[in-house]
């Protein structure tokens, strides 16, 4: 289980929006934060506490990535070619839980991350229970044939919820998925506005 299973509508509330786009979300029936005073602490933020929240945002949509994970992943992001924003989201979605979340195989970041983790998964036949995992572009991803019947799983394919992405190739009748290309920014379906550009200018303080 991920350390946030419990407490990600909390992250909704103090984020004053609906992170994963999740129908249960409490920012549906209050947009504002949470507390005695949630309705009055709209004041204006710094340009260093807009960054902080693009950061935290960001961080917190791919599920129970600690600060040191995310910022090593910036720091790789930094140091390859191209625009940095571009290369950030590109390692971020290359993750393995990553992959089966936008496959459609379970149906939040959190239950990719435990799914994984529990060795529900092959990559190119191999078992793999790494979350963090980094797909390449024509791995093959594959459900195990006793965790296709597991209730989530089937929840998750018949879910009107969420599509999947072009950059993956899944195919739910062999239960398989594979990264077909590095997604650019605005190929990835966030549920609300992601700004990895301020997270690159809050890291480049």
């Amino acid at each position: 289980m991920t350390k946030r299973i419990r407490a990600k509508y909390k992250v909704d509330r103090r984020m004053g929006e609906n992170i994963w786009g999740r129908p249960k979300s409490p920012v549906n029936k209050r947009e504002y934060g949470p507390g005695e005073h949630g309705q009055r602490r709209r004041s204006k933020m710094t340009d260093f506490g807009i960054q902080l929240r693009a950061k935290q945002k960001l961080k917190a949509y791919y599920g129970n990535i600690t600060e040191k994970q995310f910022k090593s992943i910036y720091k790789e992001a930094e140091r390859m070619r191209g625009d940095t924003s571009e290369n950030l989201i590109g390692l971020l979605e290359r993750r393995l839980d990553a992959v089966v979340y936008r496959s459609k195989f379970v149906p939040t970041v959190f239950s990719a991350r435990q799914f994984v983790n529990h060795g529900h998964v092959t990559v190119n036949g191999r078992r793999v229970n790494i979350p963090s995992f980094r797909c390449k572009i024509g791995d093959v991803v594959q459900v195990k044939e006793k965790s296709r019947d597991i209730t989530m799983v089937v929840e998750a394919l018949q879910s009107p919820e969420r599509d999947v992405p072009d950059y993956v190739d899944a195919d739910h009748g062999k239960m398989t998925t594979k990264l077909t290309r590095i997604p650019v920014f605005s190929d990835v379906p966030y549920p609300v506005m992601m700004e990895p550009n301020l997270v690159i200018e809050f890291y480049s303080r």
